[in-house]
């Protein structure tokens, strides 16, 4: 035997295989991969498709036919004008000699008449007046490819009913505060209540979150007290959303009632359940998510940037901030817009420290009471009218809209600071 046969020879001593059983190993290895490739495939595609009956169930609920039952109809009260002929004042006038005095009041003391914009009137028109109520809905995909059976259900069950293809998406549904009947619903306040609360949660936790990931990083040592500082930071990032409800109501909004009511600023306020308490609340949950993803950030800058700034005389404070903390920016960002997603779609904490479920005042402030759009979903599909499903199939929309605009911010603003790097 040469010397080069000799070196293709596997050696005698080892296990491994060789000549057929070498290649029988690849082949059983190749199929194995690509099995896996398949099951992995297919978790992509069952994602996606899971995605993808969600969102068609949204939207299928958002938009269809509905049935319209009047007690008067519009155009009699209009007098067969059209509505673009009939003035603001008119259409007060209406209302004003079809309802009694006390409702009259009762209209004018929620929201001045006077003050509304004509469409908001024109609702009123109809919710008081007209009497206006839906009495059968059909979703999207009943809409259009079913057309023959809403007639006929039209025809035999809702002989003096008005058929309206509606989108529960409107100007008006974005535009109107809360009512108790679906048709005449809108998410105006709950989309203030949740900029409010998120706006403040913003500017309490960031800071309070980027301090304390600065602060663990670059300063504190490697004793025991941090590390179990550490270790608990980690935990409170899995403990359930409830926990931390029931901490807020513990504290911001019984033990600091004077703080978050507005007592302290002079309000005449007892009551603690306000903005304010549940922006803290929801600044406590998501803190430990900040914390840890600023701290991944801020681990990730190269220790020689940090060398090099202090072997030129800068001091700690100036390296973290002229160096460190530009280059972990877009890191920190990232972890905000997590912990900002978060936020704005939980809904027990907020049910806890008592965010509203019927209200009809915009929230104009800290120290207002207040709801948001997760709490207007989980009551609306709560209800037993399918209108109700149908609002809330539109709300998830601009719960989504709302969420996906803040992280583009977010990730807009992230990308400006790594291109400037």
């Amino acid at each position: 035997m040469s010397a080069e046969e000799t070196d293709l020879q596997p050696a005698t001593n080892t296990n491994l295989p060789f000549g057929d059983a070498l290649q029988r190993n690849i082949a059983v290895r190749r199929r194995i991969g690509s099995i896996w490739r398949r099951l992995l495939l297919l978790s992509l595609i069952v994602a996606l498709t899971a995605l993808g009956l969600l969102l068609y169930n949204i939207v299928d609920r958002a938009f269809g036919y509905v049935a319209l039952e009047y007690r008067r109809p519009p155009t009699e009260l209009l007098s067969n004008r059209p509505l673009e002929a009939v003035s603001q004042q008119d259409l007060i006038a209406i209302i004003q000699e079809n309802v009694s005095r006390g409702r009259f009041r009762t209209l004018n003391r929620e929201s001045p008449l006077e003050q509304r914009s004509k469409d908001e009137v024109y609702i009123v028109l109809l919710e008081e007046v007209a009497r206006q109520r839906v009495v059968h809905s059909w979703s999207l995909t009943d809409s259009l490819l079913r057309r023959s059976l809403v007639a006929e259900t039209m025809r035999e069950d809702y002989p003096d009913a008005t058929l309206e293809f509606r989108s529960w998406l409107s100007w008006a549904f974005l535009n109107t505060p809360m009512s108790s009947r679906p048709d005449f619903a809108g998410v105006r306040t709950a989309i203030l209540g949740s900029l409010w609360m998120i706006c403040l949660t913003i500017l309490i936790a960031f800071p309070l979150g980027v301090g304390a990931a600065i602060y663990l990083e670059e300063y504190a040592g490697r004793n025991r007290l941090n590390r179990i500082i550490q270790t608990n930071i980690n935990n409170l990032a899995g403990v359930p959303s409830i926990i931390y409800g029931m901490l807020g109501l513990s504290i911001f909004v019984r033990a600091l009632n004077p703080i978050t009511s507005g007592q302290i600023v002079g309000l005449d306020n007892d009551n603690g359940r306000t903005i304010l308490a549940a922006a803290l609340t929801m600044a406590l949950l998501i803190l430990p998510l900040i914390i840890i993803n600023a701290q991944e950030a801020i681990r990730a800058v190269p220790i020689s940037l940090r060398q090099a700034s202090l072997a030129l005389g800068a001091t700690k404070w100036q390296t973290i901030w002229h160096h460190v903390l530009p280059v972990a920016f877009p890191g920190i960002l990232t972890g905000n817009i997590l912990a900002m997603s978060r936020a704005i779609g939980e809904t027990a904490p907020l049910i806890v420290v008592g965010a509203s479920t019927y209200i009809v005042t915009d929230p104009d402030g800290p120290f207002a009471r207040f709801t948001a759009l997760p709490i207007l979903i989980y009551n609306w599909t709560s209800q037993p009218q399918e209108e109700f499903r149908k609002i809330a199939a539109a709300a998830i929309i601009v719960l989504l809209v709302m969420l996906l605009s803040l992280n583009s911010v977010a990730v807009i603003l992230r990308n400006r600071f790594r291109r400037s790097l």
